[in-house]
């Protein structure tokens, strides 16, 4: 693996695929599907070190055209599929395929379904100190965002998994969390679906576009596949049983998410 400034890369060129983290300010949290998926090919990890949407847009393309000499395929996770999406669809001669996983729902009347999911799976006092959580980290006086980063992402990883494994690379891999870039860009992202910027997207968007869910996301799969059947022309879904919000950690779906991945990137 060679690390350059914003990115690693994983396997040998060309790079036909970029991993795309979630978040927003999780960094290196999908390395391990980088490196498992490098074993066929090349692939690169964009990390994210921008403040707006613009300029982390305008970050990934650096990183593409200095790196590939044609179009790749994108594969983004949870808030990553919307900065993927959002790609395709400013730089639709760039993206040959678009796949999402774990995708957030791209209209609003989903929304509510997320936080109802996770309430199943947390215990009266954790569901006190989510919304604490959520209340401080949207506070712009607030100060230890990264801590409170931290606290949310442990609260968030037991509501949203069906059975997850640890990976033991991601102690190495997965960079601090940084509750500033969340706050900030999250509440840019958040007003596009809000005023359904996001979704009239899909109207530029070119390419295959593949869905990837698991059945316990607590991020409904409605609010993926509704809106997108409507507008992309080329749209696969694959829903997996026993499986969360992060596949590629999910001890009985894994084996099957990567077979899907491998399979659509041909």
């Amino acid at each position: 693996m060679d690390a350059i400034v914003n990115a690693r890369f994983y396997g040998a060129k060309p790079y036909q695929a970029a991993v795309i983290h979630g978040g927003p300010g999780a960094l290196g949290t999908v390395a391990a599907i980088a490196r498992e998926l490098s074993k066929d090919y090349g692939v690169m990890e964009p990390l994210q070190t921008k403040n707006s949407i613009a300029e982390l847009l305008q970050e990934l393309d650096d990183i593409i055209s200095a790196t590939c000499d044609g179009p790749i395929s994108l594969i983004g996770h949870s808030w990553g599929a919307w900065l993927g999406f959002i790609y395709a669809a400013e730089y639709s001669e760039k993206v040959k395929k678009l796949i999402l996983v774990g995708s957030g729902p791209f209209e609003i009347e989903y929304v509510a379904e997320i936080d109802q999911n996770r309430m199943k799976h947390l215990t009266q006092p954790e569901i006190t100190q989510y919304y604490a959580l959520l209340t401080a980290l949207d506070a712009e006086e607030t100060k230890n965002k990264d801590q409170l980063m931290q606290q949310l992402g442990g609260l968030v990883e037991k509501a949203d998994n069906f059975c997850a494994v640890e990976i033991e690379t991601d102690h190495d891999e997965c960079f601090p969390v940084c509750g500033d870039m969340y706050s900030t860009i999250w509440a840019e992202a958040s007003e596009l679906r809000e005023k359904g910027k996001l979704l009239a997207l899909a109207d530029k968007i070119t390419c295959p576009v593949v869905i990837i869910h698991g059945e316990h996301d607590p991020h409904p799969l409605d609010g993926v596949r509704v809106p997108l059947e409507k507008r992309i022309k080329d749209l696969r879904i694959h829903s997996l049983k026993k499986c969360g919000h992060n596949p590629w950690k999910e001890k009985y779906a894994r084996a099957l998410f990567y077979e899907i991945l491998r399979k659509e990137m041909g």
